[in-house]
This record gives structure tokens, sequence and C-alpha cells, in this order.
């Protein structure tokens, strides 16, 4: 495509002189500056601009103030004209982003060098610009390729328990529901609304099955016991925790350059059966000293396991287990995070009720 290049001077004569030094090229002309916008406008793919400051209607600086305006118009450079005794003009120009000044007379010589160096200098950019395209379309094809890996990884664990007719895909569901609903919920709170980025709630989401993971490797005697648990087969349910964590620090190859992902599933592993009070398992952690997906994990985890049934035990009715909740805020959940998840009930127990077995 040939290079276009747009002469705004209020004089004919150098508009000629200018336009004859640049015959090469597809030369416009404007003799002021609201000439020279319409042109602009019509004419997006202009390359440079040789502009005269000093004009009727509107002047050089206008015009340049308009360019800085508007990033349509971030990709055409301008070449200031000053006279020799207009040093203020050349900086104010600069300033206002011209990429260079000529002074006039307009010396043939110099002002193809200097169009030469800012074509070329346009080039290598547009250059720049098209290779971070390619290598941006090849990061999201990376990154698109490294989510499905991911989610597939996810599914094929959490099917090791469905497969032990232990956790269902309903539960899977209600509790990935219940995630996304109370997090939302948060992200409209002061106090939570930069820690809930999108992408972070997307995460926690995410992750939720794996909460339990570490079940896979409790005995069948313990795990699918139709009773309450002696003591010593309670110690031996309490390992999940472990399982489920080394499980995936064992897969991690390079500690220090953890996928983000992995690190807040491991929260929700360690940390989902950690209490407020202190009085939870496997630290005993107390407070905001649990962290956040280990507190959001915990009251979604035991009201899921309030309205179900399971082999252990019928499920209980809605009103029964929200008093249970409300009860336990404090002691077992956090205040602020039980409060959230009772202020939307209403919206969870209608999600929930979808996927009930």
């Amino acid at each position: 495509m040939e290079t276009k290049i747009l002469i705004v001077d209020d004089s004919i004569t150098d508009q000629v002189i200018i336009s004859n030094m640049l015959h090469e090229f597809d030369v416009l002309r404007a003799k002021n500056g609201v000439d020279a916008m319409k042109i602009i406008d019509s004419n997006l793919d202009i390359d440079l601009i040789i502009l005269d400051l000093n004009m009727p209607v509107m002047n050089g600086f206008q015009v340049l103030e308009r360019l800085k305006s508007d990033d349509k118009y971030s990709k055409i450079r301008v070449i200031i004209l000053t006279n020799y005794d207009e040093i203020d003009n050349e900086i104010k120009g600069l300033e206002l982003g011209a990429v260079d000044y000529i002074r006039k007379p307009v010396n043939i010589q110099s002002l193809q060098i200097r169009i030469a160096i800012h074509l070329k200098l346009k080039y290598i950019q547009k250059k720049i610009e098209q290779d971070n395209l390619l290598l941006d379309a090849m990061v999201a094809a990376k990154t698109k390729e490294l989510v499905a890996t991911r989610d597939i990884t996810i599914h094929a664990l959490v099917g090791l328990l469905e497969v032990r007719n232990f956790e269902s895909f309903n539960h899977t569901m209600r509790t990935q529901l219940m995630m996304m609903k109370l997090c939302k919920h948060l992200q409209t709170k002061e106090k939570y609304k930069e820690i809930m980025s999108d992408d972070y709630i997307k995460e926690l989401v995410t992750t939720t099955p794996l909460h339990d993971i570490g079940k896979v490797g409790i005995p069948d005697a313990t795990l699918l016991k139709p009773g309450k648990l002696t003591s010593d087969e309670f110690e031996i349910m309490k390992k999940h925790v472990d399982f489920g964590v080394n499980a995936l620090q064992n897969e991690l190859t390079d500690s220090e350059n953890v996928p983000s992902f992995i690190n807040t599933a491991i929260e929700i592993i360690k940390y989902h059966h950690e209490k407020f009070d202190g009085s939870g398992y496997p630290q005993g952690l107390k407070g905001a000293n649990i962290p956040l997906p280990g507190r959001l994990m915990a009251i979604i985890d035991v009201f899921d396991a309030l309205i179900s049934k399971r082999v252990y035990k019928a499920a209980f009715g809605y009103i029964e287990s929200i008093e249970i909740i409300k009860a336990s805020i404090g002691s077992h959940f956090d205040p602020e995070i039980g409060e959230a998840f009772l202020e939307i009930i209403d919206e969870i127990q209608v999600l929930t009720s979808e996927y009930m077995q």
C-alpha cells in the first residue's frame, strides 16, 4: 500500500514546494486545521502529517489536541513545521504529541531523511503490533487448552468419588452453584469486592468439587458406613484432607510456579473442615487465619450435608438446616460469610432444590 502523507499549511506555495519534494508518495493537502480534520476523518490510514503550527481558522496546536483526544488517530505520526525563532512552539508541539519538527524554509534532504526515519519506525511499530496479536492468539489457544485439561482432570478426579457412590453429580452441582451465588453476593460488599474478582470466583467455583477428593483414599468400611463413626474411624476419615492435599502437591514439578487454581484447590481441600473458633481440623486454625476458600467451603459443605440424604443419616428440612447454620455462626462459620449466606438463603434454596437426589 502506498504511503499516504497529509500536508497542512495555509501557504499554498509551501504546500506545492513540499508536495513536489514528496512526489513518490500519495500526498493530500489542506490549508487549515478544519480542512485537515475533515481529510483525516476520511483517511484514517494516513501515515504521516506535516503540520504547520501558525494557521488561521484552526491552528496546528488545536489539530494536535484533537488528534491526542481520540485513540482512532493514535497511529498517525505528525511532524510540525516551525520557523527558526519558534523554539517554544517546537517544545509545545512535541508535548502535544508531535514526533518531530522541521524548520522553514524546508530543506528537502532533511525532510526526506526525517520522513524515512518515521516511516521506518511506524513499520516497526506495526510489525510489533502484528507479532503481539499473533502471540496473544497463541497464548489464548494455549490457555484454552490448559483450562480444558484442568477441567477434564477435575471431572476425572471427582468421577472417582462418584464411582464409589459417595458423592453424586448432584452434590457437585449444588456446591458449585452455592459457591457461585455466595461469591457473587460477597462481590457486592465493600470488604470483598476487590478480592472477589471474576477470575477468582471462577477458580473457586471450578475447584469446589475437589474439596473431598482425598476420600478416595478412605476404606469403604469407613467411608460408606451406614451409621455413626467410632473415634478411631473418625481419625481415619479426617485423613482425607491430607490425602487430597498430597494428591495435588505431588503433581507439582515446580513449587515456585504453582498455577493459582492449584493453590485455590489446595486451600479449599485443606481448610474446609477448620472452624472459626479454632475447634476444627486438621490444624485447628482460628478466625481469619483460615484462608478464605476454606471459610467459604465450610458453610457450603455443611449446608449441603444437612439438606442431603447420606448413608449415615436422613436429610434435614430446609428450615431446620437454616436454624443449624444460624446457631453455628461465630463458632463453626465466619460471621460475615455466615450472614452473607443467610442473606441469599432463599436463592440458595431454589438453586439446590433443582439438584436434589
